[in-house]
């Protein structure tokens, strides 16, 4: 089964941002990738609003109803977030802790610790029709609390399996991947997967772990968009996804 390409525009935002202007617009950017084969559009809105702003949400979500595709907000736990998320009634919220200082999401959510922050929430925004996902690291054990909250999905935090690529560390990693994707399965949820996924290590996972039904992949294939254009990389995600084996550019 191919994993569905969910593709993050923050970097798109971001670059945005950098001039204080409107380009790049990461409207024309989500048009760009659902055309190229896309299955649906990702924003993280941070509170420091870096990337991805509240207007952006809007706009996005606007353009997955208009086109049919699916929109995948993600998260922390602050209020002004979820009730955007219910107002625009996203296909999907992901809910992921945020640390201060961070520069990107590190780490999942710990259940059961954590359970009374995280099954409120999402008992509100399934009560407003939104499928639900938090994410996770890859442990197999932790997979019947997280199930308990109530979510739908979890969202494996891929970092490892992408940084062990092509070191003795891989074969293991791998298998701690396709272990927390059959644990979740079995308590009940589907899989998602998310974090430094790129055209090498994408094709694999998609081959080995079929657990995985979506995949958010933002960063690299922006960063591969620049050698190849937008159009063409998503393209080429969109089959790495599939299990294809497909020519990454030369970065360095």
């Amino acid at each position: 089964m191919a994993i569905s390409l969910s593709v993050n525009l923050n970097k798109v935002a971001l670059l945005r941002n950098s001039r204080g202007g409107t380009n790049p617009s990461p409207k024309v950017a989500g048009k760009v990738c659902l055309d190229a084969g896309a299955y649906g559009l990702t924003l993280h809105w941070r509170q420091d609003n870096r990337h991805a702003k509240a207007d952006d949400v809007r706009v996005l979500r606007a353009l997955c109803a208009e086109t049919g595709a699916e929109f995948n907000l993600e998260g922390d736990d602050r209020e002004e977030l979820i009730a955007l998320a219910i107002e625009q009634k996203v296909t999907q919220f992901t809910l992921v802790p945020v640390k201060p200082g961070e520069v990107t999401s590190d780490h999942g959510w710990e259940v059961p610790r954590q359970h009374g922050v995280i099954a409120p929430i999402i008992e509100r925004l399934k009560a407003a029709g939104i499928r639900t996902a938090m994410f996770m690291d890859c442990e197999p054990g932790a997979m019947a609390a997280a199930a308990a909250t109530g979510v739908d999905r979890v969202e494996l935090y891929t970092e490892p399996y992408a940084a062990s690529f092509g070191t003795p560390k891989f074969k293991e990693e791998l298998e701690r991947v396709k272990q927390t994707a059959a644990a979740a399965v079995a308590a009940g949820m589907k899989v998602n997967a998310g974090h430094d996924l790129n055209l090498r290590n994408t094709p694999l996972l998609a081959r080995m772990v079929p657990d995985i039904i979506e995949a958010s992949i933002g960063h690299a294939l922006l960063a591969d968009a620049l050698y190849l254009g937008l159009a063409e990389a998503v393209r080429r995600y969109v089959r790495a996804c599939k299990g294809e084996a497909v020519d990454a550019p030369v970065t360095q």
